[in-house]
C-alpha cells in the first residue's frame, strides 16, 4: 500500500486532488481511498488530504501518519508546516515550485522533486490553479497512476460540475505538466 499526503491551502483544491487521484487509481484497477483533514475552515488555511493506493483491499481507516509520498501544492507551506512529518525513509516530496529542490532545505533521507505547476497553470488557466497540474507531476514522477486514467477522472468530476470546457483545460494542464516533469 502507498500512502500519500497532499498539503495545500484552503481553496487550492487539495481535497479535489485527492479525489481525482483516487478515481484515477480505480481506473488503473487499484484500490483507493481518500479523505480530507481541515484545520480552521477558511480560505488560505493549511489543508491536508490523504490518499491510499493499493493492489489489495484497503481496510485501514485512519489518517495517514507515515506517508510514502508528500505532494505540496503551495511551496510556502514547507516553511509553515512540517511537510515531512512521518515521511518514510527514502520517501518522496513533490513540491510545486520553480526553485531547485535543495532550496527548500528539507533534511532527511528523502527524495525531493520540484515541478513548476504554477507557470503551466498561469499559461493555460490564466490563474494559479495548481491542483490538477500537480496530478500531472505526480503521475510523471511516481508512475502510480496513468495519464489516461487521470484524464478519465477529470472528466468524471469536472464535466458535470464545471462543464466540458473546464474539464478539457484541466486535462491540458495535466498533460503539459506531465510531459515537463518527464523531461
Amino acid at each position: 500500500m502507498i500512502e500519500i499526503v497532499i498539503h495545500g491551502r484552503g481553496g487550492q483544491g487539495a481535497v479535489t486532488t485527492g479525489q481525482l487521484l483516487a478515481i484515477a487509481a480505480f481506473y488503473d484497477d487499484k484500490q483507493s481511498q481518500t479523505f480530507p483533514m481541515f484545520g480552521v475552515e477558511r480560505c488560505g488555511a493549511p489543508v491536508k488530504a490523504f490518499v491510499r493506493l493499493s493492489d489489495e483491499k484497503i481496510n485501514l481507516r485512519s489518517h495517514v501518519y507515515t506517508p510514502d509520498i508528500v505532494v505540496v501544492l503551495e511551496p510556502s507551506l514547507v516553511k509553515k508546516v512540517d511537510v515531512t512529518k512521518g515521511l518514510k525513509k527514502k520517501g518522496l516530496v513533490v513540491i510545486n515550485s520553480n526553485k531547485k529542490p535543495s532550496s527548500f532545505g528539507i533534511k532527511g533521507d528523502f527524495e525531493v522533486k520540484t515541478v513548476d505547476a504554477t507557470a503551466v497553470a498561469l499559461e493555460i488557466f490564466k490563474k494559479p490553479i495548481v491542483n490538477t497540474a500537480m496530478l500531472g507531476a505526480f503521475s510523471a514522477v511516481t508512475e502510480l497512476v496513468s495519464l489516461p486514467s487521470l484524464e478519465k477522472a477529470i472528466d468524471e468530476i469536472f464535466i458535470e460540475r464545471k462543464g466540458k470546457k473546464i474539464a478539457d483545460l484541466n486535462k491540458k494542464v495535466v498533460r503539459e505538466v506531465y510531459h515537463n516533469a518527464k523531461k
